[in-house]
């Protein structure tokens, strides 16, 4: 079963939608959200493998929330329904899956949820693949990119946080940054690269910088001053 989450401002839409899906039967809705920012709140605490996003939204747009997505290690996929058929170009430019104009018929559900299937399935078996090779007690392991919490630069060398454990790596942070490109990972600080997916809590302190807090993490991680407004971008804050 498909984990969803619905984004459209008006609460009729939604309910409409929540009902065709059901109707459906593969798609379980974990939650609704009536602007971006409730959005990326509700994907926080409801991790999905897919929105449904309306276009036209106060404050900001489903296309910049479909931009913002792209910035996660594997984002959910995207499907828009919206009234607006003149928007189509623009959100395959933001990846998405597929954009189907109100009002919405079955079989043109059915086709669009076939499709997020697909990606789903490959977005398992590529997280599943790739792995970093770390040090550890003197032995070589390897390690999934998806069980990588942050990497914290040493002089030449990088320390990779996991939930479980920290291991050693002789890769550089800037080679370790290059390899996890792609993969949700920012550069929030010269000496750490965090999980975007994995952020609990951003918190501002003096000198308008900010600390975060990562899930499985009790160290706060700090972002430089230069990197705040990319951070927030790739956030949607």
């Amino acid at each position: 079963m498909l984990k969803a989450i619905i984004v459209d401002d008006e609460a009729p839409a939604r309910s409409e939608l929540r009902f065709l899906l059901d109707e459906q039967g593969q798609v379980d809705v974990v939650a609704e959200a009536a602007s971006v920012r409730e959005a990326i709140e509700k994907l926080k605490e409801y991790p999905c493998d897919v929105m449904f996003l309306d276009v036209n939204m106060p404050e900001a747009s489903g296309l910049q929330l479909a931009d913002a997505l792209q910035h996660l290690k594997y984002p959910p996929a995207v499907v828009f329904i919206t009234a607006y058929s003149e928007f189509a170009l623009d959100a395959f430019k933001v990846n998405a899956i597929d954009y189907l104009v109100k009002p919405v018929e079955q079989d043109r559900l059915a086709q669009a949820i076939s499709r997020v299937r697909e990606q789903v399935a490959l977005h398992m078996q590529a997280q599943k693949s790739e792995r970093i090779p770390v040090e550890k007690g003197g032995k070589k392991i390897l390690i999934g990119i998806d069980k990588i919490r942050f990497v914290m630069a040493r002089d030449d060398y990088a320390f990779l946080q996991t939930d479980a454990d920290r291991y050693f790596s002789t890769v550089s942070l800037a080679q370790l940054e290059k390899r996890l490109d792609g993969h949700g990972f920012f550069r929030v600080h010269r000496s750490y690269l965090v999980n975007l997916s994995l952020i609990e809590e951003v918190e501002s302190v003096a000198g308008g910088t900010l600390l975060l807090t990562l899930s499985g993490v009790e160290e706060k991680i700090p972002v430089s001053r230069r990197r705040v407004s990319a951070l927030k971008k790739a956030l949607g804050l």
